[in-house]
């Protein structure tokens, strides 16, 4: 019998495979920000964040942390040589003029549209939906990135959102700790699966219209 356990390693080892060198990418507050840290050593990409830098690093280790160097959900990291750092509104021309090859963003609710829901929970305080909304529209591609529950038990890919809603329409993918699905007609398209679990386990616990592809192969990560 097949036990879940939440590896939020998966996702973000996964979601750093999809990029080739020259791509520019934002990750968004939260989860995606780890996705950096596993990019290939022979692939290289340019991180953007919309409080303005293009050229992000990893964190910073012994007597590298500077207070002026933080990334957008100000979590301090550091730059690489050849990096600029700019105002807000040079920014989300990047993001809004569609320079941006991929964005990934966290996720409370992403359903079989492609619609995402990441920024808000009635009745909870929150501070606003940052830069999300901009990046949703102005991306190439948009890869939503999440575990694939939440702390209830519920799948957190839905047939409808139910919670307000991000964008409509803007998700390609989803990487969650089971599999890699993209947006297609008439549901969610299984791509890759992680094992121990099945393709056919993956449907049954995921409350969205699940279509597993006919080359739905199993993803090794080393």
């Amino acid at each position: 019998m097949f036990e879940y356990k939440e590896d939020k390693l998966k996702v973000v080892k996964r979601i750093a495979r999809l990029f080739q060198d020259g791509d520019y990418v934002n990750l968004g507050i939260g989860l995606p920000t780890l996705v950096g840290n596993y990019v290939p050593d022979d692939v290289h990409i340019v991180l953007q964040s919309e409080n303005g830098f293009l050229g992000l690093g990893g964190a910073p280790g012994e007597g590298q942390l500077n207070p002026d160097i933080v990334n957008a959900g100000g979590v301090p990291c550091t730059i690489i040589p050849g990096a600029c750092y700019f105002d807000s509104a040079m920014s989300f021309g990047i993001i809004r003029g569609g320079h941006l090859d991929y964005t990934v963003l966290g996720v409370l609710e992403a359903d079989q549209r492609g619609n995402l829901a990441n920024y808000m929970i009635p009745g909870k305080m929150v501070p606003g939906m940052g830069g999300a909304m901009d990046l949703l529209s102005g991306a190439k591609k948009v890869i939503a990135a999440t575990v694939h529950f939440d702390k209830d038990g519920n799948s957190k890919m839905v047939r409808d959102c139910t919670l307000p809603l991000t964008a409509k329409g803007e998700v390609d993918m989803v990487v969650t700790d089971l599999g890699l699905f993209e947006i297609g007609e008439g549901g969610l398209i299984l791509r890759e699966y992680f094992a121990p679990a099945t393709p056919e386990w993956i449907k049954e616990k995921t409350q969205a219209d699940i279509i597993i592809s006919p080359d739905c192969k199993e993803m090794i990560l080393s």
